[in-house]
């Protein structure tokens, strides 16, 4: 895949995401919603932030499976549970990120949202790449 990121300077600055991103390829690999489940189905993290890991973990654990990496990432959604917790974790959510997944940001939105399918899940992540 190649990909450009656009960050437009007329736009507030983008941090730990990317305004746009503009992604040439010929394989287009959708990701299911990922949270925090370990390999039995349970949910695995009491914090946010572990949540987050894990849920990131498995993330790119399906995109690595179809052949992908994380550049390859083109959008993410994040689905949080609590807005608020989020914001105040985002330095460590940030630092969590660029450990598994670099510096390459995708364009991304967090989403604020009532509860998951697992009552337990704090956090939930989907999206798309595109792959060469």
């Amino acid at each position: 895949m190649t990909s450009e990121r656009i960050n437009p300077p007329t736009l507030s600055p983008a941090t730990g995401f990317s305004h746009a991103v503009v992604a040439t390829g010929s394989r287009l690999v959708f990701l299911a919603g990922q949270t925090a489940l370990d390999e039995n189905g349970k949910v695995v993290g009491d914090s946010l932030a572990e949540q987050f890991e894990r849920a990131l973990t498995n993330l790119l654990t399906a995109l690595r499976t179809a052949g992908g990496t994380p550049a390859d990432l083109a959008r993410v959604t994040v689905y949080a549970t609590d807005v608020a917790d989020y914001r105040a974790h985002a330095p460590e959510l940030g630092r969590v990120w660029r450990d598994l997944a670099g510096r390459d940001y995708p364009a991304m939105a967090v989403v604020g949202i009532t509860r998951l399918w697992d009552e337990q899940a704090l956090v939930e992540l989907d999206g798309f790449a595109v792959l060469a």
